[in-house]
């Protein structure tokens, strides 16, 4: 008789782990409690634009196709990937200059000159430094369990010797002179959650990932790399959406869930691909003390015309960058002067917009409802300030931009908390500091529950695409073992 496992949460990290239980020979069930699979990585698409709710860019495709290759297929055959060269471009709020982050390392040296001759020639050892932190920590940790502390002990001295248990800034402060060239190769942590200026320096091997294997674009969005997933899973097992997870039934061992309807799903095993605090409420396990990531607001704009001054990713940096980040990962306000990243995937993709128009995702990092900012109502305003900050000549210079916009959606904290039972609207689960990762992070393994495990962004090894299929690829491991 198989085993059955019931994952709950269709994120991209609950697709991988189903796939992979199937392909071992369990049987599976998704449950989701939203219209449509995907989780954080959702779309939204309406009048003829489409836009990807949450991750927007692919680093380390390789992960893709390795969970396709557990299901008999390959990412050639599911998905176009184009690499994206530059990834990004960077402005400066008043400033003329902009950065071109590229995957070229000879570019990307010319990019740095043009700011700092010095730190030009520093970029190759910095380089080198971030790629012994992602071989050397990075990898290493993100495929093991951190199951028990003599685990990460054994870890920290390797760290030590990458020089990965500092911060992030203060690690790259090391290489570069210029403030430009500095948040330039220490912004990235913000991907996932992260105060480049709290965060360890093992996450600077986010920036050497960009460089090393590129950044990468899916056509369809990464909502194409989910509807692949999904296509493997219901191969053969099964996905049930719009129906909520009310608990997970269990004795200290698990015996399967109860939906909001009443109906159980017996099981021997559950995954769970819900928000970690979601997790212990559906399990009668209170919450924990960890201190959760900052927010997003999210703005969807579909314009009548097309902006040729957007990349395909361009990021705005405010005057006061540092006063920014530690305003709304730390004190929990909102400064006046706003940082914000564009996703125009119209630029590669023109199919994403109507003709002759663009699709247009603006993120602010917001504090969480900790904040009190008085969502949705704080949503107004807020829009007007993002609006002002993309027409304006010291901001991105969308000239005409309120004009143009035909369609437009938004996202705030509520709707983190509401659709994804993210507590306190978290966006990327507890902050990635020293003391809320690896071992200190939710196990990949339950340790109260037997047959409860754990994978997305709140769990090992972290957020984002790599993080979260990192992660499948060690909860299923995990979790076959106790089959075996």
């Amino acid at each position: 008789m198989k085993k059955r496992a019931v994952v709950i949460g269709s994120g991209l990290g609950g697709l991988a782990t189903a796939i992979r239980l199937l392909a071992a020979g369990l049987e599976v069930t998704v449950v989701e409690q939203e219209p449509t699979v995907g989780g954080r990585a959702g779309q939204i698409r309406g009048e003829g634009f489409t836009f990807d709710v949450g991750p927007s860019l692919i680093t380390m495709p390789e992960l893709i196709d390795d969970v396709f290759h557990v299901a008999g297929t390959s990412s050639k055959r599911e998905l176009r990937l184009r690499a994206l060269n530059p990834a990004y471009r960077i402005d400066w709020a008043g400033e003329e200059r902009s950065f071109m982050f590229t995957s070229n390392r000879d570019e990307l040296r010319r990019q740095v000159a043009s700011f700092n001759v010095g730190d030009a020639q520093r970029l190759d050892a910095f380089l080198e430094a971030s790629r012994r932190i992602h071989e050397d920590a990075v990898l290493y940790a993100g495929r093991r369990d951190f199951m028990h502390l003599s685990d990460f002990i054994a870890l920290v001295p390797r760290m030590v010797s990458l020089g990965a248990l500092g911060s992030v800034d203060g690690f790259v402060h090391d290489y570069f002179e210029d403030h430009h060239v500095r948040e330039a190769f220490a912004f990235h942590p913000l991907f996932i959650g992260g105060n480049p200026y709290r965060v360890p320096a093992v996450y600077t091997a986010l920036a050497y990932l960009q460089v090393a294997g590129g950044v990468w674009y899916a056509d369809g969005g990464v909502r194409a790399v989910v509807d692949a997933f999904e296509r493997q899973v219901r191969r053969g097992g099964s996905v049930i959406t719009g129906e909520k997870v009310e608990s997970i039934l269990h004795n200290g061992r698990v015996r399967g869930v109860r939906l909001a309807s009443g109906a159980e799903i017996p099981a021997e095993f559950v995954v769970s691909n819900a928000d970690v605090e979601s997790t212990r409420r559906m399990s009668g396990i209170g919450r924990s003390r960890s201190r959760l990531t900052m927010s997003c607001f999210l703005l969807y704009l579909g314009t009548s015309r097309r902006f040729p001054a957007l990349e395909h990713h361009t990021l705005l940096v405010g005057r006061d960058y540092h006063g920014f980040i530690e305003g709304v990962t730390e004190r929990r306000v909102l400064p006046d002067e706003l940082c914000l990243y564009v996703h125009a995937p119209s630029r590669t993709e023109p199919s994403m917009a109507v003709a002759g128009g663009e699709s247009i995702s603006v993120l602010v990092p917001v504090p969480n409802l900790l904040g009190g900012a008085g969502w949705p109502e704080a949503g107004d305003a807020l829009r007007e300030r993002v609006l002002d900050t993309l027409e304006s000549a010291d901001g991105l210079g969308l000239a005409g931009l309120r004009d143009s916009i035909v369609f437009e959606r938004r996202w705030t904290p509520l709707d983190f908390q509401d659709r994804l039972g993210a507590l306190d609207g978290n966006a990327f689960g507890p902050t990635p500091v020293l003391t809320q990762s690896a071992y200190f992070r939710q196990p990949n393994r339950d340790k109260r529950i037997k047959g409860l495990y754990h994978v997305g962004a709140g769990t090992h090894p972290g957020a984002g695409i790599p993080g979260v299929l990192l992660g499948a690829e060690v909860t299923s491991r995990l979790l076959l073992e106790e089959v075996a």
